[in-house]
């Protein structure tokens, strides 16, 4: 109770939420199985800081679902920058242009289909990134990770949402859970990798923020 109390303050005492994501938000709770995916008020005012803060040209999205995270950090781009965005799921792709179409962010954001692997080698190789936010297969963090990492410019950051995993990220009881494992294999590696400096924020779900230093 007393958590849901100070999420609903913290709520309350954040930026409003833009009235075209607050119908995106109804939207993805009517229409999708699992809405809980959504980045959400405090988060999603998070990500719009972050971007402002950094104020990108390039910005990659790795899981797009209801593309409200996306519109989030298209908020802060320099002009004529754009969200490069990759959701493996097809059967969300009309979902998701429809939303976009909600925002006046919409048409910064760049829509690909299909999975990761697959996605970013057709990315230009030779346009880095600014900004990247892994919020794919929870499973494929380190394989993702690694894969992007030659694409984000030295200096440039990364987000990882779910990190702490509500928690089940150090209880036993997730021990044999292949995405809780998965997760924790993550943080591991970004804490062994000097290449990064790195903090686990324990907002929502667990957001890390990691800072490129070097190749």
């Amino acid at each position: 109770m007393k958590e849901e109390l100070l999420q609903e303050y913290v709520s309350a005492h954040s930026s409003a939420e833009p009235e075209a994501l607050k119908r995106i938000q109804h939207r993805t709770g009517l229409y999708t199985v699992n809405p809980r995916m959504l980045s959400g008020h405090t988060q999603g005012r998070l990500l719009s800081m972050i971007s402002h803060i950094i104020c990108p040209m390039r910005i990659l999205e790795l899981g797009t679902f209801a593309g409200y995270s996306a519109l989030c950090l298209a908020e802060g781009l320099q002009e004529g920058g754009k969200v490069v965005t990759i959701e493996k799921n097809d059967e969300l792709e009309d979902f998701i242009r429809e939303n976009l179409s909600l925002s006046e962010f919409g048409n910064r954001v760049e829509l690909h289909i299909g999975s990761v692997s697959e996605v970013i080698p057709t990315l230009p190789q030779d346009e880095l990134f600014d900004l990247v936010f892994i919020d794919a297969d929870k499973r494929e963090y380190i394989a993702n990770y690694e894969q992007l990492f030659p694409l984000v410019r030295k200096g440039g950051i990364i987000l990882a949402d779910n990190t702490l995993w509500d928690g089940h990220i150090i209880e036993p009881e997730y021990d044999n859970d292949k995405q809780t494992m998965a997760l924790r294999a993550f943080n591991d590696h970004i804490m062994q990798d000097n290449r990064v400096e790195k903090v686990i924020l324990p907002i929502r779900d667990g957001l890390t923020i990691i800072r490129k230093l070097s190749d």
